[in-house]
């Protein structure tokens, strides 16, 4: 795996956590022959720092973000967000909405979703769910099923065991070619 990317929203810090894991998942797959060590770069990322084009180098795209109102986060959720103790700068920014958008690719550039959300109560929805659909609409390759990581609310932590969950997931999407 040459390069990977992954894009990340985050209000409370629990999405950015999942990203980060997912991105050692990766990383320690290709330190463990899956790639060659020396070729696979891994590269998070906020939506705010993310590119609007992506590299033809880039071989895999992983998108989460938070799971809003059932789905992705709009800018009247991110406000409430706000309301709510977010990271203030994290709330006055675009989502993975506008990201996905307005961002353009080689064609057929892998991407995998991911979201977090309450566990309980079990909500409908999914911000992964979503963000699959706009990616495949706007050309790019979508694999996997939508992951979703759970937190203990909407201000909670982490639920035990998701930041293992989501480096396995890592591991699992460098394996998969």
């Amino acid at each position: 795996m040459r390069q990977v990317l992954v894009v990340c929203e985050s209000m409370f810090g629990n999405t950015r956590a999942v990203a980060d894991a997912v991105a050692d998942g990766l990383r320690a797959a290709a330190r463990n022959g899956s790639s060659s060590p020396d070729e696979a770069e891994v590269q998070v990322c906020t939506v705010s720092e993310a590119p609007r084009e992506v590299s033809p180098d880039v071989e895999l795209v992983v998108v989460g973000g938070p799971t809003h109102a059932f789905s992705m986060s709009r800018p009247s959720t991110r406000k409430s967000a706000s309301e709510q103790g977010a990271d203030p700068v994290a709330t006055t920014h675009e989502g993975i909405r506008e990201w996905i958008a307005s961002v353009k690719g080689p064609a057929g550039v892998r991407t995998a979703v991911f979201d977090t959300k309450v566990q309980r109560p079990h909500l409908p929805g999914s911000a992964a769910k979503a963000a699959r659909r706009r990616l495949k609409s706007r050309g790019f390759a979508t694999m996997d099923a939508p992951k979703t990581f759970y937190v203990t609310g909407t201000q909670g932590d982490l639920v035990d065991g998701e930041l293992d969950r989501a480096r396995q997931w890592g591991v699992q999407l460098a394996t998969e070619q």
